[in-house]
């Protein structure tokens, strides 16, 4: 038979002299409009236990067809098929990244950048001052990047450093992990912040030695604050859809990734709507499992109810809106983590100082059993020790076995509870990508939480031996995009790292169970759509700290390709 014969090497080796440096539409491409594709002479790894390995891969309409050899390949490929030959590359199925924010990552709400290696919270005045005269006007001007630690170290209360250059213009700076908020008077005014409000459950109102607010912002508290500045507005909307059409969208596909469950999708600020009208205009490039917002300020009958109204799990549609997003707790820098012990230093001054609950374990429990019936799972943000074990305990009250609920961070996880995951069929989600969860960073926190409990954070190995399902996600933009460093990351962190082979189980089948399309997607298999990205070295084949230098050659989402390099 004839057939069209195309060299994976020519096509790249054609990249630069055509100019395309980006991710390209499939639909403009006419080498890409042939539903028949083999692809031959190649590495493909499957990640279908049944049969590891193969050399080609037949696809017709977006549908894997066969999977194994090149000679039994031309057996069921008509004469029309075109041949891509791989020239010996690896191919793997595509990246789910389970826990991200790429609406945030992108969105153009946010007008400035602080330099995060500032040490003299003083002079980020300037900062401010600067994204002033760049966004005239009298409306909230945002902005991001520093280290609570740095705002901590002010001589004084912190709103007054921002008050000097922006007396009248509310102004707030998210800092770098969005678990606190920085702003100035004019801020906590439109808030209603005094010296007679009240903490807000999951947040705290720091203060100064008059009991005022001093500007800074924690957990919740910060979050309130968003709410309002980033009230949903016809402005604000176009600047989340061109953030992620133009700016996020390509990054996923340049990075192989193919399917990412959206970690906190406010639908206060309709950002479900966003999602919605991208995938309307045919401009979706990845599967999107939305994590609806749950806020914990609402009155839960009437949070439950509209939260059961957004559920929509279309089977033909490559978005849906079918998680839930809750935060059981805050993070250890913030010492709102919840934890067994109290934190060895004490920057609040509240009744307790063992961390705070965003939702208490009945409350959790509650939503739970309300909405896992819909057909939500749940994405819980836990950090610390007791965050997790109480988050365990509201899925064990609330939860049934239809339930595929996650746990995300787990930074901090009593060994007794290490067993729990496989029992209550709850998945362990990690974050290994950020260097600070690397193991020269273990004892960073030693003088929050105290060493005893340095050498298990995150502990990975040990859920792998509890047979707890994994997944690995990289918390975009908190930490970087790019998973081949997470894979990498997690092979290299002993004591508690994972093989190879189980870290791209993590980014691939397990993820793709905890966005219910493991019969769909995950790994590469007949019957299974045709998501999968080619990469330009052998991830079995190289040493383990060559693995972050990986970079992928192509993307294909159902078939279809959606990144070249």
């Amino acid at each position: 038979m004839m057939k069209r014969k195309i060299s994976l090497l020519f096509m790249l080796a054609l990249i630069p002299v055509l100019g395309i440096f980006l991710a390209c539409d499939p639909k403009d491409e006419e080498e890409d409009d042939n539903p028949e594709k083999v692809f031959y002479n190649g590495k493909i790894y499957t990640l279908n236990g049944a049969q590891t390995w193969a050399s080609a891969i037949y696809i017709n309409d977006g549908i894997i067809e066969y999977v194994g050899t090149d000679e039994e390949a031309e057996e069921y490929a008509s004469e029309d098929a075109e041949w891509i030959d791989l020239e010996g590359a690896f191919v793997m199925p595509g990246i789910h990244d389970v826990h991200m924010h790429p609406l945030e990552a992108a969105s153009e709400n946010f007008k400035f950048i602080v330099d995060e290696n500032e040490t003299d919270p003083e002079n980020y005045a300037n900062d401010v001052a600067q994204a002033i005269i760049e966004n005239p006007g009298e409306g909230w001007l945002l902005g991001w990047g520093h280290l609570l630690e740095t705002v901590l170290e002010a001589e004084r209360d912190p709103k007054s450093i921002i008050d000097d250059v922006a007396p009248n213009r509310p102004v707030a700076i998210m800092e770098q992990t969005s678990h606190s908020i920085w702003c100035n008077s004019k801020a906590l005014e439109l808030l209603g912040f005094t010296a007679n409000t009240p903490n807000p459950v999951g947040g705290i109102i720091m203060r100064n030695d008059a009991d005022e607010p001093n500007g800074i912002l924690i957990d919740n508290a910060g979050e309130l604050l968003m709410q309002l500045a980033l009230a949903p507005t016809a402005q604000g909307m176009e600047n989340d859809y061109d953030g992620l059409v133009n700016f996020a969208l390509p990054e996923l596909a340049k990075n192989g990734i193919t399917s990412i469950c959206e970690a906190r999708t406010f639908w206060k600020r309709n950002q479900q709507d966003t999602w919605k009208q991208i995938e309307a205009d045919d401009e979706l490039t990845v599967r999107v499992n939305l994590g609806l917002w749950a806020y914990p300020a609402e009155n839960d009958a009437t949070q439950i109810a509209k939260l059961k109204s957004l559920y929509s799990d279309n089977p033909n549609s490559l978005l849906k809106i079918n998680q839930i997003k809750v935060y059981a707790d805050g993070i250890i820098h913030n010492t709102t983590a919840a934890m067994h012990d109290d934190y060895l230093v004490d920057y609040f001054g509240e009744a307790t100082n063992n961390g705070l609950n965003y939702f208490a374990p009945d409350r959790l429990a509650q939503y739970i059993a309300e909405l896992e019936d819909v057909g939500f799972d749940f994405h819980i943000h836990a950090l610390g020790n007791r965050g997790v074990h109480e988050a365990l305990n509201a899925i064990a009250t609330g939860g049934t076995a239809n339930g595929r609920h996650r746990l995300t961070h787990v930074e901090y996880v009593d060994p007794e509870d290490y067993g729990r995951f496989a029992q209550l069929n709850v998945t362990a989600d990690a974050q290994v990508v950020g260097d600070f969860t690397q193991p020269a960073h273990w004892h960073d926190n030693d003088y929050l939480v105290g060493a005893a409990l340095a050498n298990n954070i995150i502990p990975l190995k040990a859920f792998k031996q509890a047979n707890a399902r994994i997944t690995l996600s990289s918390d975009w933009d908190v930490s970087d995009l790019n998973p081949f460093v997470g894979i990498q990351n997690a092979v290299t962190r002993s004591p508690q790292e994972l093989s190879l082979e189980d870290a791209l189980k993590a980014y691939t089948i397990n993820a793709a169970y905890v966005m219910r399309q493991e019969d769909i997607v995950g790994s590469l298999e007949v019957g299974k759509e045709a998501d999968f990205i080619v990469l330009d070295r052998n991830l079995f084949e190289i040493p383990t700290n060559q693995i972050s230098q990986t970079k992928v050659d192509m993307t294909y989402l159902q078939g279809e390709l959606v990144y070249e390099r």
